[in-house]
């Protein structure tokens, strides 16, 4: 069974940033293909608009690391989708929209996300179970 995730940028800034824990381990998940990471041309946009921020330029230069590349790598290794349309879900934060979008575009097993807005929505949308990093982990080796 193929595990179909969309990882919240929240997650994806963790993973790219941090040495260890649940966010980076999913992240090298994604690269050796033990799940299929889906994600959009919006999600990945954002993505780079919050790792250009200059709070990250130091850690990322230090890592031998831009913004674009990370990006860039994320694209090569990401399902992408193009959702039919973005509904209004989340009345806080539009931008949580497009990840729930982009889920149900691809019927994913899963949203990972640290974000209180999307767990606002109770622990699934439209089947779609929202976790933390850790419990997705926790899921795909008991896969």
């Amino acid at each position: 069974m193929i595990v179909r995730v969309v990882l919240d940028t929240n997650t994806l800034v963790s993973g790219v940033i941090s040495a260890g824990g649940p966010p980076r381990r999913l992240l090298d998940g994604a690269r050796t293909q033990a799940f299929e990471m889906c994600s959009s041309t919006v999600l990945l946009a954002e993505l780079f608009e919050v790792l250009s921020r200059e709070k990250f330029a130091a850690r990322l230069a230090q890592a031998g690391l831009t913004p674009l590349s990370i990006v860039g790598e994320l694209r090569r290794m990401a399902h992408m989708v193009v959702p039919d349309n973005v509904p209004r879900v989340i009345e806080n934060d539009p931008d949580d929209d497009h990840v729930v979008a982009c889920a149900v575009a691809e019927q994913a097993d899963f949203i990972v996300s640290g974000d209180k807005h999307l767990h606002s929505l109770g622990a699934q949308y439209k089947g779609i179970r929202i976790v933390s990093p850790a419990d997705a982990l926790e899921f795909i080796k008991a896969v």
